[in-house]
C-alpha cells in the first residue's frame, strides 16, 4: 500500500501532467504492489488540489461498465471518478458546440447517459428503484475521456492497468450535455440509444442496455461503493452512468454528431 506522501506525490504529478499536457508513465510499474484502494486514494487526492485551486464537485462518472472492459481490465466491477464544474460544455439545440482541444492530451469520445439527482442518495444499500425516486431526471450525455497517464507505457507498450486508471479520475475529462431532459420511468432506459457520427461518417451505435442491463443499475452501486469513504451523492449532482460505445478518438477539427433520436443531438467538434 502507498502511503501518504506518496498518494501526494502521485496526485501532484497527475496535476503536473493536465498542466503541462505531457503524459507520466504508469504508477503501477514505479509501485507494482499498488492497489485498486491506492488508486482511490491517489484520485481523491488529485481532485483535492483541484478543488484547493477553486474547482467544485458537480457530480460523479462511473466506468468499466461492461463485462468485456471489466475482464480485459482483470476486475470484477466497475470504477468512478469524479466531475470537475471545469469539465461541463452545454450544447445549444440545433447548434454546433465549439470545444477546445488544448483542454485535453488524446481525447476520445464515449456515448452515454447522465442522471440528475434531486435527492441525495446515500449508501450502503441503495435500490434501483431509490435512484429513480432520487432522480429530478436523465439525458444524453457525451464524456470526453482522456489520459494523464500513458495508455501504453513508452518502452514495453504494455496496456496500463486498472489501478492506474483510477488514479487517472477514472480517465475523466469532460462532459457534454444538451440533449431532452426526461423523468427516468417515463421511458425504457435498456431501450435508450445513439449513434455516434465522426465527420459524417457513423463511428459508433449503441443501446444503454450495454451499461449492465440498466443504467440506473450503475446509481445505485456507486451510492454502495461510496459510502465506507463516507461519501453520498447530493441534489443536483450529475452521474454519468456508463458508456454504451467504444471510444472514438478525437482530433483536432473533428465534428461529432451523437444522435438520440426522441432524445435529442449533441452537436460539438473539437478546435
Amino acid at each position: 500500500m502507498l502511503d501518504d506522501t506518496q498518494v501526494s506525490q502521485l496526485a501532484a504529478e497527475l496535476q503536473l501532467a493536465k498542466t503541462t499536457r505531457v503524459q507520466v508513465e504508469h504508477f503501477s510499474k514505479r509501485f507494482p504492489g499498488m492497489t485498486i484502494e491506492d488508486g482511490y486514494r491517489v484520485n481523491r487526492a488529485w481532485v483535492a488540489l483541484q478543488v484547493q485551486a477553486g474547482a467544485q464537485v458537480i457530480g460523479h462518472k462511473i466506468g468499466l461498465t461492461s463485462r468485456a472492459m471489466q475482464i480485459s481490465s482483470q476486475i470484477d466491477e466497475p470504477d468512478y471518478g469524479a466531475l470537475l464544474d471545469y469539465m461541463r460544455y452545454d450544447c445549444t439545440p440545433g447548434q454546433v458546440l465549439d470545444i477546445p482541444m488544448n483542454h485535453f492530451i488524446a481525447p476520445r469520445v464515449e456515448v452515454e447517459m447522465a442522471f440528475v439527482l434531486k435527492a441525495p442518495l446515500q449508501g450502503p444499500k441503495v435500490t434501483v428503484d431509490q435512484v429513480l425516486d432520487a432522480t429530478d431526471y436523465i439525458t444524453p450525455a457525451i464524456e470526453i475521456i482522456d489520459s494523464r497517464i500513458e495508455q501504453f507505457d513508452r518502452h514495453t507498450k504494455i496496456m496500463r492497468k486498472v489501478f492506474d486508471t483510477i488514479s487517472d479520475n477514472a480517465a475523466n475529462a469532460g462532459i457534454v450535455l444538451g440533449g431532452h431532459r426526461i423523468s427516468p420511468r417515463s421511458v425504457d432506459r435498456s431501450w435508450c440509444g445513439a449513434i455516434l457520427r465522426q465527420n459524417g461518417a457513423v463511428e459508433e451505435t449503441g443501446l444503454a442496455a450495454g451499461v449492465q442491463g440498466d443504467p440506473a443499475v450503475g446509481i445505485a452501486w456507486l451510492a454502495n461503493k461510496l459510502a465506507p469513504w463516507g461519501e453520498t451523492l447530493q441534489p443536483g449532482h450529475i452521474v454519468l452512468a456508463g458508456s454504451f460505445t467504444r471510444p472514438v478518438a478525437a482530433r483536432a477539427g473533428d465534428l461529432f454528431e451523437a444522435d438520440y433520436g426522441p432524445l435529442g443531438k449533441l452537436n460539438f467538434r473539437f478546435l
